[in-house]
């Protein structure tokens, strides 16, 4: 044994949790992502999806996918920079940037690597990253790789930004950098008062827009849309693999800061197109975003449902008020037994435990699709109940 593997064979964390017969990963499913799924021939209703709107399995983007396939084939074979570059990735970065009100928008491969390649390339050595301490690991991984100064304040803590923002040399660009909701805990980021404090100490804003479009804003246009701040805002983030029912990331900013990065971020640059059918899929996703409300409407009718049930239930569900709901457990043992529990009645859940957040904090994260029913949430509710008091998560 070499040495690499000699090191690499002492991790034996998800070993330990297999012995336990608990182990919650790689599900295989065999059927679409839809509210029900099948998993070892066996019928769970989904509650761990990101897909908000519930497209994934909509018959125009899966005829969008295929005819894009048919015309352009099944990948471009290079990067945007290069040879890769089709009129449909043209087209949807057109429609992006006009839909979250910016000049221009930026359309890479994945959403992880929007936000490692653009926070890292937007501030320079002597300028200041600004993060809350709950930002996605994506913007954590732009952070690690940019050469600026960087400062975390406490969550949603608008005392502890401005702290922040009074350490920094006043000539230099502050760039402060959140989500507009919270992947995990499904809070919503106190824009109005980062804007206000950006203008008091000239900084700069950004927002990763990846759990909030398509679920707040007119039309599903998002966070900034939602508090009527998008002009105010310097760079709006999202992702495709979410609400608009594909794979793959944007960024829209003013036409400045995208020629910048068109030429510089070498997560775009180096990094091949996304597909075809990908493309197709997010620009028929976007249109049917907005041509069918009602979709939005329904997700928020169950998303109300569902947060008084948990609240009835006893459940501790933090400061949610989206379509993400944690149930805290507050124990790493317990949660991978919670969901195991909850998988043999039926129910998909999604375990967060240590180390990606503290041991005191693990949660399962129930998350809600557009096309789940009524019924479908209050099944959800009595099993997610009934487990929670035999675990004695709730009394």
């Amino acid at each position: 044994m070499g040495l690499l593997q000699e090191k690499l064979s002492k991790y034996t964390e998800p070993q330990k949790v297999k012995a336990l017969g608990v182990y919650p990963y790689f599900r295989e499913i065999q059927s679409e992502q839809d509210t029900e799924v099948i998993i070892d021939g066996k019928k769970v209703l989904m509650f761990g999806s990101n897909s908000y709107l519930g497209l994934t399995n909509h018959p125009k983007i899966k005829e969008a996918a295929i005819e894009a396939t048919k015309k352009y084939g099944s990948g471009c074979a290079g990067s945007r920079f290069l040879n890769g570059t089709l009129d449909i990735h043209v087209e949807l970065e057109k429609k992006l940037a006009e839909f979250v009100g910016k000049d221009d928008a930026l359309i890479f491969s994945a959403g992880f690597n929007v936000n490692m390649g653009v926070v890292s390339m937007l501030t320079g050595r002597e300028d200041y990253l600004i993060f809350d301490e709950l930002d996605h690991a994506s913007i954590m991984a732009g952070k690690q790789m940019s050469f600026s100064k960087t400062l975390k304040f406490k969550h949603n803590d608008m005392e502890s930004l401005e702290k922040k923002l009074q350490q920094c040399e006043p000539d230099k660009v502050k760039l402060i950098v959140v989500d507009g909701v919270f992947s995990m805990e499904g809070d919503v980021t106190k824009l109005p008062e980062i804007v206000a404090l950006c203008k008091k100490y000239d900084a700069n804003v950004y927002v990763d827009e990846a759990h909030s479009l398509g679920v707040f804003g007119k039309q599903g246009r998002g966070i900034c849309d939602h508090f009527g701040l998008s002009k105010e805002v310097d760079v709006i983030m999202g992702t495709f693999s979410k609400s608009l029912a594909s794979i793959g990331g944007f960024c829209a900013a003013d036409a400045s800061v995208i020629n910048f990065l068109r030429h510089n971020a070498r997560p775009y640059i180096f990094s091949a197109s996304i597909t075809p059918a990908a493309t197709a899929s997010a620009l028929a996703a976007l249109e049917i975003m907005k041509s069918e409300p009602e979709r939005m409407e329904h997700l928020w009718k169950i998303t109300k449902m569902a947060l008084e049930g948990f609240r009835n239930l006893g459940f501790e569900i933090g400061h949610t008020e989206t379509p993400i709901i944690p149930l805290f457990i507050r124990d790493n043992e317990k949660t991978f037994l919670f969901t195991k529990l909850l998988f043999e009645e039926g129910i998909f859940v999604n375990p967060v435990v240590s180390p990606a957040v503290p041991s005191n904090d693990t949660l399962v994260r129930f998350s809600l699709m557009a096309t789940h029913t009524e019924d479908q949430v209050a099944i959800a509710l009595e099993k997610i109940g009934a487990v929670g008091k035999k675990l004695g998560v709730i009394a």
